[in-house]
């Protein structure tokens, strides 16, 4: 039953199989009992013949069997990621990934990121397999399920057994409170073992999690990273072929100015930053540009936990970064808004993506009012749900909130192009300098405007014309329905919206309205992907105490209002009992997400009872449902009352017997070049992207499973 007209399918997903999380092969009893497994040997024969030229692989590798029978099937695999958010086998350290290196030996790249593992696993495995190993030119190790991280022995392993790695991601413990925490051994070991590296992610465990920090804080830990200044320089000079850094450290890293002026000269190509924790990123002293001010050739810049960082400082990098068109600021509690308003306004011409999360200054209107001069260019966006009011914040009795360019701490600025290292000047003079005129700049909060030699350009408008993607976040009791008048009216282009709530609802007794208020994003005709993320909602699965909500009714407020919006994709995160590891969907939830009309693909993330999905079947035009558990730990067995693997077929194969709707009438989310059937009984729900010639290069399996339709 496996179809065998994608013959040209090099980039093949099964992670997605549905039962979600069920093993792809399992072993029988008779493979127990030191039997061959037939059943699991045919199956990846199979898929080989349906597949003959794969060289990309995605599988969710729950029991060995699956890397012992499926990778050696395609010889020249070059990438492989595997995916397992349920427990590790009771396995010896390294069998697993011993049965991978094994079956695959041209393998080049290998992605960890979503592989529930230990960290010793891959050290003995590497050095088991040196071929393997040496050939490796990518390595995803930023796996959020490590507890504490690679430790430096660890990575010292990892950078010797693979020398051309020209990719590195890892989870790091920088702790300097734990044994064996990354400090300077670590990154010398990582710039002289691998020196083509042009990728190189090193990111704090903790780092990874998506809990949200204290906006009242101010930045600094109690402990420092064991960095020296001299120890970056020296990695730094070593990686010369650098164009992605990451360094996202949880302890601080102070007086770091100096060693990212060398990324400017040494690093040359480096296009991407992020630093968390790092502290003198920007200091510039009357007007002369320092630190990160002089990476020039930077797109893509993040700061998160610079508790030095203050407006001036951010005006530098505007002045100095002037090609950036993605900037991330988290958790920096002196930037205010006529800081970020002013480098909105010198980033203007490049800046279309940005996200401020965590800045005790910068609530959702503050935020918004910030970005008013690139509001007619940006596209993707990301700020937190504190309704503030732009009245608490500016001064209407005269008191000026705009920087005058012209004068920065007593110095004035150039008439004339200069370096970097002399003047607060940019890199682009035809932007923000005339050669042979002064121009004046006047960021004026209440008027709103630019004054360049006379002209002004107004920004005071509320349509965000080319925002196609808005994230936000709101804390738990929160409402939705300010949204609009902080500044979001109109936007006309706005296609996908993800919200994530978070908070303990157990300290609340009920919320102030009836509605969270998804209802108010009606607004936004052209909505038709959502990512309603309530994982982090923590409350009381079953009964509550007095005076309290249980998390059924808590869901019953956030979905209130979703069948107003005409989704077509919508993928749901229930809220959760950690006393009890359980995310599973309600009684209300289910009743409100069947009045989703318009949906075709809906994508639960957490557990489901069989009669709750069974309201799903009145959605006309839904043709792929899916239950993941995709959080660590995933229950490792179903509870009696939830939908197990027999369950899940039934409401399957009550999906594929309806009769499904011509959706003409609406816009797909992509384009099929072939006719969808009337009867979604195909094997396949969702075959391909399709490359010029019309032929298929990448297929994901999403339902119903491989498995059930192989004969004996």
């Amino acid at each position: 039953m496996l179809p065998t007209c994608f013959r040209s399918v090099t980039h093949l997903d099964l992670s997605l199989v549905s039962p979600w999380g069920h093993p792809l092969l399992s072993p029988r009893a008779s493979a127990a009992a030191g039997e061959d497994d037939a059943d699991s040997a045919l199956i990846a024969h199979l898929l080989r013949h349906a597949f003959p030229p794969v060289t990309s692989l995605t599988v969710y590798a729950r029991s060995p069997h699956t890397l012992q029978f499926l990778p050696v099937q395609w010889p020249h695999l070059k990438h492989i990621k595997l995916v397992r958010w349920h427990q590790r086998p009771q396995l010896a350290s390294g069998d697993e990934f011993n049965l991978l290196f094994q079956g695959c030996p041209e393998l080049g790249s290998l992605d960890l990121s979503t592989f529930y593992c230990w960290t010793d696993d891959i050290p003995p495995a590497l050095e088991s397999n040196p071929l393997v190993a040496g050939n490796l030119t990518a390595f995803n190790l930023m796996n959020a399920s490590f507890s504490e991280g690679f430790k430096t022995d660890e990575i010292r392993v990892i950078t010797k057994c693979c020398p051309n790695l020209k990719e590195l991601k890892v989870a790091c413990m920088f702790d300097p409170r734990y044994i064996g925490f990354v400090g300077d051994e670590a990154l010398v070991c990582i710039a002289t073992n691998c020196p083509k590296l042009s990728v190189l992610h090193l990111a704090d465990t903790s780092a990874l999690s998506n809990c949200r920090a204290d906006p009242d804080e101010e930045g600094f830990t109690t402990d420092d990273a064991k960095f020296s200044i001299s120890t970056l320089i020296e990695v730094f000079s070593g990686l010369s072929l650098l164009e992605e850094l990451v360094l996202d450290v949880c302890n601080n890293v102070r007086d770091s100015g100096p060693a990212l002026e060398i990324l400017n000269t040494k690093c040359p190509k480096l296009r991407s930053l992020k630093l968390g924790q790092f502290h003198g990123v920007s200091m510039p002293i009357e007007s002369k540009l320092d630190g990160v001010a002089l990476c020039q050739g930077l797109k893509s810049l993040s700061i998160r936990n610079v508790g030095d960082l203050d407006d001036m400082g951010l005006i530098a990098i505007g002045r100095g970064c002037t090609r950036l068109a993605k900037f991330e600021i988290q958790s920096c509690k002196k930037i205010t808004m006529r800081g970020m308003r002013t480098l909105a306004s010198l980033l203007r011409k490049s800046l279309v993506d940005v996200r401020i999360s965590c800045c005790k200054n910068l609530g959702a209107s503050s935020s918004l009012k910030a970005l008013e001069p690139i509001q007619e260019r940006i596209q993707r966006l990301h700020i937190d749900c504190v309704w503030d009011s732009v009245e608490e914040i500016e001064n209407l009795n005269g008191v000026e909130y705009g920087f005058d360019l012209n004068k920065t701490n007593g110095g004035e600025a150039s008439t004339h192009p200069a370096g970097f290292g002399d003047t607060f000047g940019s890199m682009d003079d035809d932007i923000m300098f005339n050669r042979n005129k002064r121009c004046k700049y006047d960021y004026d909060l209440n008027s709103v405007c630019m004054e360049d030699n006379g002209h002004v350009n107004g920004f005071g408008g509320r349509t965000w014309d080319r925002l196609q993607y808005l994230s936000l976040w709101i804390g738990v009791g929160d409402l939705l329905t300010p949204l609009a008048a902080a500044g979001l009216e109109h936007c006309p282009n706005l296609e996908e919206i993800k919200i994530r709530v978070e908070g303990d609802c157990r300290l609340w007794s009920k919320p102030s309205e009836r509605a969270f208020g998804l209802s108010t994003l009606s607004r936004y005709h052209e909505l038709v992907k959502m990512h309603l993320d309530c994982g982090d909602i923590i409350g009381y699965a079953h009964t509550a105490p007095s005076g309290q909500m249980d998390l059924s009714l808590w869901e019953r407020f956030y979905l209130y209002g979703i069948g107003q919006l005409n989704l077509r994709e919508l993928d749901y995160w229930p809220p959760q009992d950690r006393d009890v590891n359980q995310r599973s969907l309600s009684l209300p939830a289910a009743g409100l997400l069947q009045e989703c009309i318009t949906l075709r693909k809906l994508f639960i993330h957490g557990t489901a009872h069989e009669h709750f999905m069974m309201f799903l079947l009145r959605i006309p035009n839904l043709r792929d449902v899916q239950l993941r558990e995709d959080y660590y730990p995933a229950p490792e067995n179903d509870m009696s009352t939830e939908m197990r693997s027999d369950s899940l077929s039934r409401f399957e194969a009550a999906l594929n017997r309806r009769q499904i709707c011509n959706a003409a009438q609406n816009k797909p989310l992509w384009s099929n070049p072939f006719p969808e059937p009337v009867h979604s009984g195909s094997l396949v729900h969702r075959a391909a992207l399709f490359d010029a010639r019309n032929r298929c290069c990448y297929a994901t399996f999403l339902c119903p499973t491989v498995i059930d339709y192989i004969p004996g």
